[in-house]
């Protein structure tokens, strides 16, 4: 019969496998981040190396403003797709047509159409 771990040892493992992995993680980035850059950017553009600290800097600076800090389980997206399931789920037949007349003009081939001419302009 298998025994089962109790819940402290449980917590223990956790409180010590997280902060190194986190750690792991930073230094995985940070290495990657500091490398690409220092063989890179310095001779194509004759920027200044990096040291790992900056490179560690420059994840979380770009986390923050294209990535966030949410994780990448992505629970928003997932949450927005059965919202709008649910939406479509209680529309009627007439309005999936509509709506889907509505996104086909708003939309072609991925980018917004072009403005149409106002009548008498």
């Amino acid at each position: 019969m298998k025994k089962r771990m109790s819940w402290g040892v449980k917590i223990a493992l956790i409180a010590i496998v997280a902060p190194l992995a986190i750690a792991a993680l930073v230094g995985f980035f940070g290495w990657t981040t500091m490398s690409l850059w220092n063989w890179l950017l310095p001779g194509l553009f004759g920027w200044k190396v990096i040291t790992f600290w900056q490179a560690v800097g420059l994840v979380i600076l770009g986390r923050l403003l294209f990535g966030g800090m949410r994780g990448g389980s992505g629970n928003g997206r997932r949450r927005w797709r059965h919202r709008m399931e649910e939406r479509w789920q209680h529309m009627t037949p007439e309005e999936r047509e509509e709506f889907q007349r509505e996104m086909g003009s708003r939309w072609v081939c991925g980018r917004a159409p072009e403005p149409e001419a106002k009548p008498g302009a």
